[in-house]
């Protein structure tokens, strides 16, 4: 059990001595670093996470910007983990532009912004960990800090908007999807506190209003053109029925090409009697959840990525990525993926039945292309600055609703 005890780490720096990480440890969490408050490493290990804000280049004092983030995973995530995956890409394009960057994450994040760890490590890689307790501390506690910024940006759902009322810092929410129908309810009720930001227009409720769409981005400079791919085919994902993993099998035979699967396993069942009976070890093999550091050697080693989806998805990450090294993407024509694949040119949108005679098309297609139609479209760069563009109208939206000292008393 760990203790919930609160500690603060002060650590000053020239003239900002307010930088601070805060861990709520008793014990230390799976793969973190040692962090013992009394410990000189520990000082050590904050000055490497804390990042000063000392940009020359904006004038007056930074936009203070509080990112909150899910628990389940790290930030950024070891391997799957697209909402921290977002985060940890939002929070270091934030800092590189100058702004005063607080991430409220797991103790064990990794980031050049100033960090807040209530929970000590990802509940879904801790059995320890009681998610609703720490999700509980974890929100709490940028909603008790709320003055101390111009903008909180909610990436964890729907839960953190019962609080936006409490406090006058306007609240920024990227909606990841919906779960359920009936979290939309929520969502609905605080719809005139902050801006909503959608990933994808196909993502948008009708009985919400949206600040605007903003795709995600990813890292450009960590994808790598590979214009002479392997023989095989890939599915990268979760292993659910929603992400088509046995259909992704399925084409992989019909069309004679090895199959490589990648993520984790998301259905234990679904694995169990559906996809595992059909793994050879040599036509279809499952290799696991793949980090970073494997990404795009896999993704761009692939002739094609069967990206063969049941839901309508909000976003696909592993769908730009591939795109990124050159690799096209079969898809079903279902949520964002009209938004995402331009048919003939970076890949195809098909229907199962269609998909084997899309992976003989794709031979037929430019890499080169592929990578350039997703460049600008998705780099992280462009994300970053659109959603600063909303940080500040929400900011400008907050000044003039505020009172005049004329209209006081």
């Amino acid at each position: 059990m760990y203790s919930l005890a609160r500690r603060k780490l002060e650590v000053g720096r020239g003239d900002r001595a307010d930088r601070s990480v805060e861990l709520d440890l008793r014990r230390d969490p799976p793969n973190a670093p040692d962090v013992c408050p009394n410990s000189t490493a520990a000082i050590a290990e904050i000055h490497r996470r804390v990042r000063c804000d000392m940009s020359q280049d904006n004038v007056g004092s930074p936009l203070r910007v509080a990112v909150l983030a899910p628990i389940s995973w790290r930030v950024p995530p070891r391997h799957y983990g697209p909402w921290e995956q977002f985060v940890s890409l939002l929070t270091e394009g934030l800092v590189r532009r100058g702004l005063d960057v607080t991430l409220f994450a797991t103790a064990d994040s990794v980031t050049e912004a100033r960090l807040v760890g209530t929970a000590p490590a990802p509940y879904s890689e801790d059995p320890d960990l009681d998610p609703k307790v720490w999700e509980g501390l974890h929100i709490a506690a940028v909603f008790e800090r709320a003055a101390e910024f111009d903008v909180i940006h909610n990436s964890f759902d729907f839960l953190p908007l019962t609080y936006s009322r409490l406090v006058e810092t306007p609240i920024v929410t990227t909606i990841h999807g919906f779960s359920s129908e009936r979290i939309v309810g929520v969502y609905e009720t605080y719809n005139d506190r902050g801006a909503y930001v959608a990933i994808s227009d196909a993502d948008r409720h009708d009985r919400l209003t949206y600040a605007t769409t903003i795709h995600h981005g990813i890292d450009m400079g960590e994808f790598e053109l590979r214009s002479d791919p392997g023989d095989y085919l890939l599915f990268f994902g979760r292993i659910h029925p929603d992400k088509g993993t046995v259909e992704a099998i399925e084409v992989a035979l019909a069309a004679r090409l090895p199959l490589i699967i990648a993520g984790i396993i998301h259905d234990r069942d679904y694995f169990e009697q559906q996809v595992e009976p059909l793994l050879d070890g040599g036509k279809v093999r499952y290799v696991g959840p793949v980090g970073r550091d494997a990404r795009s050697e896999l993704l761009g080693g692939a002739r094609a990525l069967l990206h063969l989806i049941n839901f309508d998805e909000p976003f696909g990450f592993s769908v730009v990525e591939a795109m990124a090294c050159g690799t096209p993407v079969i898809a079903h024509n279902r949520g964002s993926m009209p938004e995402l694949i331009r048919d003939g040119v970076n890949g195809y949108l098909v229907e199962t039945v269609d998909a084997a005679a899309a992976v003989k098309n794709c031979l037929a297609l430019d890499r080169a292309v592929v990578r350039r139609s997703v460049e600008t479209r998705f780099d992280a760069d462009r994300m970053v600055g659109e959603y600063i563009a909303v940080y500040h109208d929400v900011v400008a939206r907050k000044i003039e609703r505020a009172p005049r000292s004329s209209d006081v008393g």
